[in-house]
């Protein structure tokens, strides 16, 4: 009988491990979320090869979302203005803002993400048909 995850237990994933999902040119890896967390936030890795745009400009009415660069630099509209967040790099990103991310550099770039509270990953089958049908 399969154990389900739950808040309070303990959660090990290594590098390139979690729910992958392939969007195009990027990728997205889910490291937990709501099933983990009880709906309070979800983790994933967000990675976009090189010259390359992300998901288009969008905004969470009821989510704010950090990003914290991982590797390379991914480029992230806030609002009008286009922010590089290099390894290392924290941004956080209030509800109700317009944004979106980009990789404009010739190297593949990655950031963490948090979505609080959680329940993103609950569209990603449906990002991932989108990307399917319009390449």
């Amino acid at each position: 009988m399969k154990h389900k995850q739950n808040e309070t237990d303990k959660l090990l994933l290594k590098s390139g491990q979690g729910r992958v999902y392939s969007c195009g040119t990027m990728t997205a890896i889910f490291k937990a979320d709501e099933n983990e967390t009880a709906d309070k936030y979800s983790i994933s890795e967000w990675w976009l090869e090189p010259n390359s745009d992300g998901p288009g400009a969008h905004q969470h009415e009821d989510n704010d979302e950090v990003f914290y660069g991982l590797e390379g630099t991914t480029s992230i509209l806030v609002d009008h203005n286009w922010i590089d967040v290099e390894k290392g790099t924290f941004l956080r990103i209030p509800a109700k803002t317009i944004h979106d991310f980009a990789n404009r550099t010739n190297e593949k770039s990655g950031v963490l993400n948090f979505f609080i509270p959680g329940g993103f990953e609950r569209n990603m089958p449906a990002i991932v048909k989108w990307f399917e049908d319009n390449q």
